[in-house]
């Protein structure tokens, strides 16, 4: 008896693929806080300088990360990691993630979360338009109160907080 499903043999990204894309990039990382250790001094001269834990940390990471990415060249290229269907959905919720940070530095946490909540509601959720327009207003309004009145903790602000003195 197989325990194989139908997920298993719909057409997707395969592990190996998955794999060794994400140790390529480990690798790169690797390289990159090595070149920066040793840029700022790795070595140990009367104790260690600045550079010396990330650098060990790095070589570390770095084999392991070889040695993954020389696994996954050895693996099946059969085996699916993921789905479309299933990435699709992934993506439904990474994206609106994605664009809701990059819009905080722009127009405000509060802003951005505003459109957050009605573009997540109304393209993930599929709400009815009153709950979404509720919500959107509501949790930035208590998220504001919570924080910036209550906590007197400041967050990122844009032009509208500005309107309003904040």
């Amino acid at each position: 008896m197989s325990l194989e499903t139908a997920d298993d043999r719909a057409p997707g990204l395969s592990r190996r693929a998955v794999e060794i894309v994400i140790a390529a990039i480990m690798v790169c990382l690797a390289g990159l806080v090595l070149w920066d250790s040793y840029g700022r001094g790795a070595g140990w001269d009367g104790g260690p300088q600045s550079g010396f834990f990330p650098a060990r940390i790095a070589w570390i990471f770095l084999a392991v990360s070889g040695f993954i990415l020389f696994q996954a060249f050895r693996r099946d290229s059969a085996e699916v990691f993921v789905t479309w269907a299933q990435l699709k959905h992934v993506m439904r919720v990474f994206l609106p993630l994605v664009g809701y940070v990059a819009l905080i530095e722009a127009i405000g946490l509060y802003v951005a979360s505003f459109v957050f909540v009605i573009v997540f509601m109304a393209i993930v959720g599929g709400a009815r338009w009153w709950s979404v327009a509720l919500t959107a207003v509501i949790v930035p309004a208590i998220a504001f109160w919570v924080f910036e009145v209550q906590f007197q903790v400041p967050l990122p602000k844009g032009p509208v907080e500005a309107l309003f003195g904040y």
